[in-house]
């Protein structure tokens, strides 16, 4: 497998977080990509051989789609020869953009047929005559900044603000102090941030605290398990345990073997 991750053309940065690209040309291959929380839903364009079935939900996907925030761990499953562009997202996008309400995605997806403003099903006739990723990844880019044009003026920026305070402390900001040094009700917020992002502040919190953990586990960046518990804000190795098992369905110790 061959795989990029690479960063958006700065006229979506501002919504778009990063762009990674999976590919394969073994036709004889079985292929299960682990998914984990990671705090950001995404859109994503498949070309296969025979389908990309998304497990546990044994569910076949089309060809092109959005995904809402991923809490429960998944594995796409690929039969053949594959190409997998996904786009990133920052959490405020669905509803903002797509007005979709970015809880009822959920550990699930959408087909962006379903979106009346763009003519969707001419996009993606158009990226299965691409020949090269390049030009795919241009084409996407096109349709969202088309969306941005048009939608800009719906972004909750407060909101776009507590998600980057979020992610900037790695999830281990108090909640309560970002809402006040913001000056938004704390409740306010919680409601708010609901409806942008599908998620409380706190659970998305935790989900960029796991993937920071995460991260430090896969790059064996730690002398012992607890550098990684205390590094990433945890309050012992047994709440950390219980998070990662939440997310992974592992253990960090399985995990690494």
């Amino acid at each position: 497998m061959n795989f990029q991750s690479i960063e958006p053309h700065p006229s979506i940065s501002l919504f778009v977080k990063n762009i990674l690209i999976f590919e394969s040309a073994d036709k004889n291959i079985q292929t299960s990509l682990p998914f984990f929380a990671d705090g950001y839903p995404g859109l994503m364009f498949n070309k296969t051989d025979n389908g990309l079935i998304v497990n546990p939900h044994q569910k076949m996907m089309p060809i092109l789609f959005l995904y809402g925030q991923t809490v429960k761990p998944i594995e796409l499953e690929i039969s053949g020869a594959y190409e997998i562009i996904i786009f990133q997202l920052y959490p405020f996008v669905l509803k903002s953009f797509f007005n979709i309400l970015p809880q009822t995605i959920t550990d699930n997806c959408y087909d962006l047929q379903g979106v009346k403003e763009f003519e969707i099903s001419v996009l993606t006739d158009r990226m299965l005559l691409y020949k090269d990723v390049a030009e795919k990844v241009e084409g996407i880019t096109s349709l969202l900044y088309q969306f941005f044009e048009v939608k800009k003026q719906n972004i909750d920026l407060k909101i776009k603000q507590v998600i980057e305070r979020i992610i900037a402390s790695k999830g281990q900001e108090n909640i309560l102090f970002i809402a006040d040094e913001l000056r938004i009700n704390s409740r306010t917020l919680e409601r708010r941030f609901l409806n942008e992002v599908g998620l409380s502040p706190k659970q998305f919190a935790k989900i960029i605290q796991f993937q920071s953990s995460l991260q430090q586990l896969a790059v064996k960046d730690f002398t012992k398990l607890t550098d990684i518990v205390y590094e990433n804000g945890f309050s012992d190795q047994s709440h950390f345990i219980k998070v990662f098992k939440a997310f992974t369905g592992k253990t960090p110790k399985t995990f690494t073997i």
